[in-house]
């Protein structure tokens, strides 16, 4: 049911958010504490700000109404942003994070470590490159369990 929600979100919602003006980052259905929740993470060259969220929830409510895509099952309807830790999912996000510090966590350890620090160098749907003191470090994406931007204050 979650990805079939997701989908029509996708298919349905997704371009009516992109014609604002936002990117859609990830749309998620899932069972929070609070219930069945619906969310839609945006951002956009700008960053988010409330007034942004505010915009897109008004200009999305009544058409998710019209199209019902849980099948009247209830649902709490979050427009937010991913945040500046997001993890790195896809070629927009590699492109805004090339050459910059991330971390790369792994599901299996590699050479007794299952973290790496770097910065981001090569990204596709097989391998992560990152640089690490010069070295450059490849990792099987099937391998990565997570690729997030190193924030430092």
């Amino acid at each position: 049911m979650a990805s079939k929600v997701v989908q029509i979100c996708e298919e349905k919602i997704c371009p009516v958010i992109n014609n604002l003006g936002y990117d859609v980052i990830e749309v998620e259905y899932a069972k929070k504490s609070d219930g069945m929740n619906l969310s839609f993470y945006i951002d956009s060259p700008n960053g988010i700000f409330i007034e942004d969220c505010e915009k897109v929830n008004n200009a999305i409510t009544d058409l998710l109404d019209e199209i019902n895509p849980t099948n009247d099952e209830s649902y709490i309807l979050n427009v937010c942003s991913p945040g500046i830790d997001r993890p790195i999912k896809n070629e927009k996000d590699f492109l805004r994070n090339k050459d910059k510090l991330v971390e790369v966590s792994l599901y299996v350890a590699k050479n007794g470590k299952k973290k790496y620090e770097g910065k981001l160098k090569e990204f596709d749907e097989d391998k992560v490159v990152i640089e690490n003191n010069g070295e450059l470090l490849g990792f099987e994406r099937k391998l990565v369990a997570l690729i997030s931007p190193v924030i430092k204050f």
